[in-house]
């Protein structure tokens, strides 16, 4: 997998405080920098050069992706996608009111900025397996414990962003883990991430803004013009 984007929280005590200027350190510039590490599983052998490699089918027989996409996406039925088939970002946020796109799909993230001084960064990504934990809330975990290792499970919070639809038009909701933190200069930052395991992909947000007043703003957007993209396979 690629070093990609990541969430929120809630505040986690005195000993999570402390701890804030390091995740903010790595979280932070994987996520807003447009970092890009892959995350390969070691049991896996590359193929040498000239070796056939079969397809992997792109529509599961008897899977209703329509069906899937007209209801939520909670943790427990991240089994419901069909596998291999990713999970996309919507880029609407780059029309929104007071917001401009920056970097459009560069090394697989695109970024934006708003006048008040926020910077959203989002990237969708494939070649996530070995991430894969029990179900999609434990892999979600992996995930921000690979990208900071000092990143504990009580510092993740449930949050929802919106599974399809539009912003005129929203679709559902989808469950996501959030970490909210007070980075060094005083900006505060969010992230927010979800490893599809049946999918073998996953979407991460990032939104850093100057005060906590702006990222409540900011985060309001996101929801409404970054909806997750369900697969239509």
């Amino acid at each position: 997998m690629e070093k990609k984007m990541p969430t929120t929280a809630g505040r986690a005590g005195k000993t999570w405080r402390r701890g804030v200027p390091l995740v903010v350190g790595c979280l932070g510039a994987v996520l807003l920098g447009g970092c890009s590490v892959d995350v390969r599983d070691p049991s896996v052998t590359a193929a040498p050069a000239g070796t056939p490699v079969v397809a992997t089918p792109t529509i599961t027989p008897g899977h209703d992706a329509a069906a899937v996409a007209g209801r939520d996406m909670p943790f427990a039925a991240g089994g419901d996608l069909a596998p291999g088939v990713p999970v996309g970002i919507s880029d609407d946020l780059k029309g929104a009111p007071g917001w401009k796109l920056v970097k459009d799909n560069v090394a697989g993230a695109s970024q934006y900025a708003k006048a008040d001084g926020c910077m959203v960064a989002a990237r969708a990504s494939t070649g996530q397996a070995a991430l894969v934990r029990g179900d999609d809330r434990e892999s979600t975990v992996a995930l921000f414990q690979y990208l900071d290792a000092t990143v504990q499970p009580s510092y993740l919070k449930t949050a929802t962003l919106q599974w399809g639809g539009s912003p005129d038009a929203p679709g559902r909701h989808v469950e996501v883990l959030a970490l909210e933190q007070a980075a060094p200069g005083g900006r505060s930052v969010a992230v927010l991430a979800r490893v599809f395991g049946a999918a073998g992909s996953s979407a991460y947000v990032s939104v850093s803004c100057p005060d906590a007043a702006t990222l409540g703003a900011a985060r309001q957007d996101v929801v409404r013009y970054l909806p997750l993209v369900p697969p239509s396979a």
